[in-house]
Parts: structure tokens; sequence; C-alpha cells
């Protein structure tokens, strides 16, 4: 197969490279937006754009299924822009590169998309679909969740008609999701003045790349390498005996997913170059050996590049990589009462320095509010103790699961007559939109479901073939099952 429009199911898979043809990274998903207003009065459906930017699909009932209770199908429209430093796609114009890898379909260098891609191709499939029995279904469709959540978070009460939610969002085919953690974001900023360079030395990059990356939520367990953290282990001893002059700091893109790649650009005099580039190499070295059974590719270089005219004032330079070397990132505690699920941890996902600020993001989550707010004191005060002025936003809670409501089991049953075998209910590390949603629209029953994608939020995002088609005829299976109002 040269292309992935001839997988089955046909109709949900042509819907997906659809979407993988539109640029819509987070906080640009303007042309997807029309692309799907466009989609859904071409497709005779009833089709609104909320105030806000949200896309709603509402499809009637077939015949005989009038008095089921509603469902709303929910995916997000914007996707992770992550690729390898080799690439030059632009995600705000260039469509994604498919390919099919034996079982996998993933992308030629970048993030797929198929998350959250694959959710909205599957509400797209229902909505489009003539020989599905279901209820009144509406499909929404929220804009920019990847960076703020921002579509949910703006959803208005009273424009949804429906009192049971399937979020489409989920990464692990055979798994119920009932709950999920909360979020807050940090953002630490280090004022610099930019200094003259002073004569005598010498210009070198320092860069870490081929880490995993990956899902700060999902994959923050699997305690993969944090970029960011290993260019300043490297090199915060050396700047803060004042051996080493720093001129930038660069790592990372996106707040919620792990930093597989960073560089900093370092100045060295001149007689001590041998000294503290051995030094800097052996804590990178160090940090390989670490990470050579969770996160193998690592690779790392020291490479002379142009003498800079500024670098950061050496005071600002040192406090700001002690306290991101200080700052946590990973896993804080483990839940007690869901085995192998994470309850709380941290990501330090961005460094970005430049025009007289070193700034620092980072993203918390947990699923209890008193422990994120405790690890956000703790996170703040290093960075004040350093220096920097630091800002909270963009907090919510998390949502908390409710085993014994009517669609878990109807969900849970209908699973077991498809295929045999019990379906897995848990929650997750990661944040979904219901957390959000449910507190605009209280009266919801929610849970969340998806096909098997590995590694989104990074180059290396794909989704299993068979699990489509599995995750297809389950939830049209779950359809026709709705109990009546």
């Amino acid at each position: 197969m040269s292309s992935i429009k001839d997988l089955e199911p046909k109709v949900v898979w042509n819907n997906f490279y659809s979407l993988t043809q539109i640029p819509r990274p987070s906080k640009h998903e303007q042309k997807a937006q029309e692309f799907l207003y466009k989609w859904g009065k071409e497709h005779g459906i009833e089709t609104i754009k909320d105030d806000t930017g949200n896309i709603i699909f509402r499809v009637p009932a077939t015949p005989g299924y009038e008095n089921r209770r509603g469902v709303i199908l929910q995916g997000h429209m914007d996707m992770v822009p992550q690729k390898v430093a080799s690439s030059n796609h632009d995600f705000t114009k260039d469509p994604i590169q498919t390919e099919i890898l034996g079982d996998w379909v993933g992308a030629k260098g970048t993030t797929l998309g198929a998350d959250n891609g694959m959710g909205l191709a599957l509400g797209m499939a229902v909505c489009e679909s003539k020989d599905i029995k279901h209820g009144p279904i509406e499909v929404l469709a929220t804009y920019d969740e990847e960076t703020g959540m921002t579509g949910a978070q703006n959803l208005k009460p009273g424009i949804l008609q429906g009192d049971i939610l399937i979020n489409l969002d989920s990464e692990e085919e055979g798994e119920l999701c009932i709950g999920c953690a909360g979020g807050l974001d940090a953002v630490a900023d280090f004022r610099y003045k930019a200094m003259p360079v002073p004569k005598g030395h010498k210009a070198f990059k320092v860069e870490v790349k081929g880490l995993q990356g990956g899902h700060s939520g999902m994959d923050i367990s699997l305690y993969r390498g944090n970029a960011n953290k290993i260019v300043t282990r490297a090199i915060v001893e050396s700047v803060d005996k004042g051996l080493v002059k720093l001129v930038s700091f660069n790592g990372g893109s996106l707040r919620n997913a792990i930093p597989f790649e960073a560089q900093a650009v370092i100045l060295v005099p001149v007689d001590k170059v041998n000294r503290v580039l051995a030094k800097v190499g052996k804590n990178l070295e160090n940090s390989r050996k670490c990470f050579e059974q969770s996160d193998p590719g690592m690779k790392y270089s020291i490479e002379p590049c142009p003498r800079p005219r500024r670098c950061i004032e050496q005071k600002v330079a040192a406090n700001a990589l002690k306290a991101i070397l200080a700052c946590p990132s990973g896993v804080i505690r483990m839940s007690q009462s869901m085995p192998g699920l994470t309850e709380t941890s941290t990501n330090l996902a961005i460094v970005r320095s430049g025009r007289g600020h070193i700034k620092v993001v980072s993203l918390m989550r947990s699923a209890i509010d008193s422990s994120k707010a405790g690890l956000s004191k703790r996170i703040g005060y290093i960075f004040e103790l350093a220096g920097a002025k630091i800002k909270f936003s963009g907090g919510y809670s998390g949502w908390v699961p409710k085993p014994d409501l009517p669609i878990i089991k109807v969900m849970k049953d209908t699973y077991k007559n498809l295929y045999g075998k019990d379906m897995k209910v848990f929650a997750t590390h990661g944040g979904l939109e219901c957390a959000l949603m449910g507190a605009t629209y209280p009266n919801w029953e929610m849970v969340s479901i998806g096909p098997t994608i590995v590694h989104p939020h990074s180059p290396d995002e794909r989704v299993k073939i068979d699990t489509v088609g599995m995750c297809w005829e389950y939830l049209k299976a779950v359809l026709e099952n709705i109990p009546c109002k």
C-alpha cells in the first residue's frame, strides 16, 4: 500500500488523510476550522462554529433511535508541531508526509498528528456513515488543546444538547479512561544585561539531540532524558566558577512535550579551552551513560562556532543555570491507589534566551490539587531565590473518576461482547479536555477511548493500524447500545 487512504476502514483513514493535508499546529487552527466547516456543509451536516472557534457537527438519530440519550463525540483539531533537527517542514504551510511502517503509520521527520486527528477522523466518519444505528449525535472539535485547552476552556454552556461525552483522545485501544490529572503552567523570567565579549575567548556550541522526548503526561514515568537538564548539567559548574560565559541557551519547544533537543553557546578563554571542554564532554558522557537504558539514542557534540559580540551577564547566567538544574523535572510521586499511575509530575519543558531574558517554562500535573499547589510553591521558591520572576497560569483541576456511572457499564459490556475480553478501566496522568468541559456541563457522563498511539508529541509518533479498525467497530457498537432517556 502506498497511501494511508487505502487502509481499512476507509471512511476513517480518508478523513485522517484529509486532516494531515491541513496545517493545524496549536494557535494556528484557522485552516482547520475552515476545512471542518466546509466539510460539514458539503456533507449536508448541520455545522456550527461557536463564538470562539470550536466546530460542532450535529446529526439526528437514525429511525427508531430517537429516544436514546444524546452523545457528544469530542476531539481537538490542533496538533503538536515537533520535528527532527534536519527537517525543513513548516507546520503552518506544509502537509504532513505520512508513511506506512509495517503495522504502524508514522510521519517523515515530524509528529503525525494522530493526536488528535485520529479522534476527529472517527467522529467525522460517524457523521457521514449511513449504516450506523445511533441516537442524536454531536461531534465537537475543539481548538488549541495542546497549548492551553483554550477551546474547551471557552466552551459555552447550553450550546451542546447531549449528556454523554465520549472523548476520542485516549491512546491505547482496549482502555477506558475515566479520569485525568489537572495542570498548571509556570514561566520563570531572568532579566539580564547583554555584556561585550572580552578578547581572548573562543565560542563553542554544546548540543544534545537524539532523545526520545514524548508526552509529558503519558511518557514522564519512562524516565527519558530531558535535553535542557543535560545541557545545563554539562556547563553549569564552569559558568558558576567564571571559567565560561553563556551566550545563549535554547531547548524544547512545547510545554507538554519532554524536550529532546537543546543547545547552548558558550565562550571559553583560549588558554582554558582544553581543560573546560574536557570537563563539559565528561559531563555529557556521564549523562549519556545515565540514560543508555531508558533513552539510548542520545547524541551530543561540542563544536566551534562564530564568535558573538555579546554574552549574558555572568551572575544571571550562573543563577539561571543553577535554578534549572535544581528545579524538579520528572515523576514526583506515583499513585498509591492506582499502581503504575503517575500522581504528580513536572516537565521543565522550554528554555529560551534572547533580548535580555532567559525564560524557563514548566508544566506541572497532579491528580490532587493540593499536591499541585505544593509543587508550584517549591518551583516558585527555587526560581525566586535565583533572582527570577515567576508567573503561574492555565491552572485546571483534574477530572475526578466516577466508576459507577451508567455509561461506563455500557462501555465495558459492549467491549466484552465484541472482543470477548475485559476492557481496562483507568485514569491518566495526561490532561484531557474532559476536566474543563465537565466543569461547564456538570451533568455529563464522561469517558475517553482511542486507538493505540505511541510517542505522541515527538517525531516518532505512530498509530497502530489494526487498532483504528477495532476502535471504529467498538464505537459503532457503543452508539447502538446507548440507553434510552
